[in-house]
């Protein structure tokens, strides 16, 4: 999968005050592997959030006049219902069955190779989606969603553990975020796309479902030409002359062997090279409470309400007065705070955190959410209280995207060292599809029985995802993963383990030529 080649001297080059400050800057490489492996990967996932909401009457219209064709009567709005149901919620099943899958395929290809052996699935599902219609085959746009999900659900996984792994640490939660920014980018990119004046029409429908097949391609032009993970290639691949080159480019230095030496005394620290598998990584006592912070943070991911606010926009928009035909375009102001709020995180994470970031996050939504539960109830009684609703959505989907959006994916990577690390992807994924998958089933129920109140429910589960937060959850801003679980030994009542202060030892001092001890700013590892 890594093509050797020569090293790019830009890569190369650094200037003297960036060796003396102990942090290297972003090369080209670096940026292209997280932007090209976002845009085949995460970008897809968000684009098809938001791609079935344009043209979901016209699918309905064609499954209609599919079923006269075939059975020579209208379809019993019973069997449509079912069908669109279908249609929509196998997306998540599709996810959750493209993660049970990913650690195997991970270990077989790595991180970089499935994330291109990723994009036939969504080749495929482009044109199932696209020529669905022309076939006069609703079956074929249903398996469409099936593999469309299978991607998203490899790319979630697959896309932060690469990210996470190449990244230098003082710089991993920004890069991280570029899966957020780009998830956030697809959702905005649907709705685009989706208007009248664009795909949003009858006749043009089925190109929505095309353009699936853009970003994929790009990704297979550019992903081959860069390097594969280095830790995945040093330490399961044991290829060091590969890592070595791997770890070149992503820097941009020819020196690179503290960082080969980090990775092989974290291998020394664990006391199983191997990926360990799902039942292995549920029965270690040295990563319970990782495993159990992951799954909280995932679930409050999905069950912190951003889901259930799209139930709610376009009718307090249209109680606000405004017309009809304009309600897309106002529409188009959510993905736009979604992208800017996800971008800005991306900013400030390596200087705030990721903890406060999260925390603040889920508090926010909080107070939020309690707003516009007070504005819904007032909304009939005051003219100008659903202008207020429509800014407390807003509010909620940027308070989302500063952290809760994209940390949790960040804090995968972050919480496991290599051996436990796709188990641990695997869970948090499954986690993650099953939640997506309860929000859509149960809260039209929720919102059938509670009205306007059903929003106290996100309250709830946003304060004590914020409170376990605080309570549990270590900062990881540039800290090594064996630091990371060093933080958690006290939690999970195991020793510490030696071979971190060995790894310590060797990346902190070390002397030159002449047996002196060099200045340890110099000599410590970015990773």
């Amino acid at each position: 999968m890594d093509k050797p080649g020569k090293e790019d001297p830009s890569d190369l080059q650094m200037s003297d005050s960036e060796k003396n400050s102990g942090k290297q800057p972003v090369t080209a490489c670096l940026l292209s592997a997280a932007f090209f492996g976002a845009l085949g990967s995460s970008f897809i996932y968000g684009y098809n959030l938001s791609v079935v909401n344009a043209p979901a009457l016209y699918i309905k219209a064609f499954y209609n006049k599919t079923w006269i064709e075939r059975y020579g009567k209208h379809i019993e709005a019973e069997t449509a219902t079912l069908l669109w149901s279908i249609t929509v919620s196998i997306f998540a099943i599709g996810g959750l069955l493209g993660t049970l899958c990913v650690s195997f395929i991970i270990k077989v290809l790595g991180r970089k190779g499935t994330l291109l052996l990723n994009n036939i699935f969504a080749i495929i599902a482009a044109l199932l989606l696209s020529l669905g219609e022309r076939a006069k085959s609703f079956e074929m746009l249903i398996i469409g969603r099936l593999i469309i999900g299978v991607d998203s659900g490899i790319a979630l996984s697959a896309l932060p553990m690469y990210l996470g792994e190449i990244t230098p640490r003082h710089i991993r939660g920004s890069i991280g975020q570029f899966n957020s920014i780009l998830i956030c980018l697809g959702v905005f990119t649907g709705q685009v796309l989706g208007l009248p004046e664009l795909f949003g029409q009858e006749s043009r429908w089925n190109y929505l479902f095309s353009f699936l097949a853009l970003p994929a391609v790009l990704q297979l032009c550019v992903l081959p030409f860069l390097p594969e993970s280095p830790r995945y290639l040093l330490m399961e691949r044991r290829d060091e002359a590969a890592a070595e080159r791997a770890f070149q480019r992503f820097l941009g230095k020819k020196d690179v062997s503290l960082e080969l030496e980090e990775v092989h005394a974290e291998a020394r620290a664990q006391d199983n090279l191997r990926a360990a598998s799902v039942l292995q990584l549920l029965r270690s006592p040295a990563v319970r409470w990782q495993l159990i912070t992951i799954i909280i943070t995932m679930a409050c991911y999905q069950l912190c309400g951003l889901n259930a606010i799209w139930y709610y926009t376009n009718g307090i928009l249209r109680d606000a007065g405004f017309a009809v035909n304009i309600i897309p375009y106002i529409t188009l102001s959510t993905g736009a705070i979604e992208t800017l709020a996800a971008i800005v995180s991306g900013l400030v994470i390596e200087k705030i955190g990721r903890k406060p970031l999260l925390i603040f996050g889920f508090s926010a939504m909080a107070v939020f959410f309690s707003l516009l539960t007070v504005f819904l109830n007032f909304q009939n009684s005051v003219s100008w209280m659903p202008y207020l609703s429509y800014v407390c959505i807003l509010a909620v989907i940027a308070s989302f995207c500063s952290g809760p959006g994209g940390i949790p994916f960040v804090l995968t990577g972050e919480l496991f060292e290599q051996s436990y690390r796709p188990a641990a992807f695997m869970i948090a994924g499954t986690v993650n599809w099953l939640s997506n998958f309860a929000v859509g089933l149960l809260f039209p129920f929720i919102q059938e029985k509670l009205q306007s109140f059903a929003f106290l429910v996100f309250v709830v589960v946003c304060i004590l995802g914020s409170i376990y937060l605080y309570a549990v959850l270590p900062e990881t801003k540039n800290k090594t993963f064996t630091d990371i679980s060093q933080s958690f030994a006290k939690i999970n009542k195991i020793p510490i383990p030696t071979p971190g202060h060995e790894m310590e030892l060797v990346l902190s001092i070390r002397p030159d030529s002449n047996g002196n001890v060099q200045d340890i700013i110099k000599m410590e590892s970015s990773f």
